[in-house]
């Protein structure tokens, strides 16, 4: 074979920064590995047409979605805010299948997953999509097992990448496949990106957090969760500290911040962890017996079932201050 294809599919309202993802990365191995089997990027459209990818920014094609009949070593479907509209076109729908059908892999980035869904291509698989759309599309398309959590997943032949820069971590992954760890970490260095997070790791960074509550009693004991993570803190105990019953805690904290307190407590001493992780020398010792979990086991067992890796490996990556 004298190169790799790729062909992305791209529609009116598809990200821009979903579609560039994959080009720069598969542009970055060419340059960076001076490959003897270099990849070739296509776009794809309805009519080969221009694409609008949002205010003032059109993405010219590079051929006609319905004449292209070329065997691929990758197909890309990109995501969007206009991914319904893309899902529920017959034509467009119908030549996915056709190429996925000629297709050594196919793959999709964010809301892309619901054009695969749409053909047929993810029926009795686990897939993952933007988490800000897994509601909508697993209940259009219930054949579908979407997963919101992870960045990334790998069936078969069949990937699929979550909310828009998951699609390099995806990419990069092929790269490994295809050249090996040496040259992804290369293209990953050129991207000034992490190479490369697991396709397990969650969506959501551990970081982000909801506004306050407004009920007085949660958020004067979220206010002791967050500020004393070794304490006992089980319901029976935020129970007593605010001086009611268990049952009337568990009530407050599902009707106000949408889970159990023990779940609550959970996500606290893990983003404690995780701050001291990267912002401190600690060791993982220290860190668990001050995050209340007990023992370094739990604490690794923790970041490996929340993230996929172990937290020094948490540390290595996302580690904020130099260590000493």
């Amino acid at each position: 074979m004298e190169e790799r294809s790729i062909a992305i599919v791209c529609y009116d309202g598809a990200e821009l920064l979903d579609i560039a993802c994959v080009t720069t990365t598969f542009t970055l191995a060419n340059l960076v590995g001076e490959l003897p089997v270099p990849y070739r990027v296509t776009i794809l459209s309805p009519g080969g047409r221009p694409i609008t990818c949002g205010p003032g920014v059109v993405l010219h094609s590079g051929q006609t979605l319905e004449q292209f009949a070329s065997p691929l070593d990758t197909l890309v479907v990109a995501g969007g805010l206009s991914w319904h509209q893309a899902a529920d076109n017959p034509l467009l729908v119908a030549h996915v299948r056709r190429l996925a059908r000629i297709s050594h892999r196919v793959t999709s980035v964010c809301t892309g997953a619901s054009v695969l869904a749409a053909a047929g291509l993810l029926d009795g698989l686990r897939a993952t999509t933007h988490w800000a759309f897994a509601d909508q599309i697993a209940e259009r398309y219930p054949r579908v097992q979407i997963d919101a959590d992870p960045i990334y997943i790998r069936a078969g032949n069949i990937a699929t990448s979550a909310g828009i820069t998951s699609a390099l971590d995806l990419m990069l992954s092929l790269v490994q496949e295809d050249h090996g760890l040496t040259l992804a970490r290369q293209v990953s260095r050129h991207l000034v990106t992490y190479l490369q997070r697991p396709g397990n790791q969650a969506q959501m960074s551990v970081f982000t957090t909801a506004p306050p509550p407004d009920n007085d009693i949660v958020r004067r004991l979220v206010d002791h969760i967050h500020t004393h993570p070794a304490a006992d803190l089980t319901t029976t105990a935020l129970a007593r500290i605010a001086d009611i019953s268990v049952r009337h805690v568990t009530r407050l904290f599902t009707d106000h911040l949408g889970q159990t307190p023990a779940r609550f407590v959970r996500h606290s001493r893990l983003t404690a962890a995780a701050h001291l992780l990267t912002t401190t020398t600690l060791s993982l010792p220290d860190i668990a017996a001050r995050c209340g979990f007990g023992s370094t086991e739990t604490l690794r067992l923790t970041f490996h079932r929340r993230f996929g890796l172990p937290p020094s490996r948490y540390r290595t990556a996302h580690r904020s201050t130099p260590p000493t």
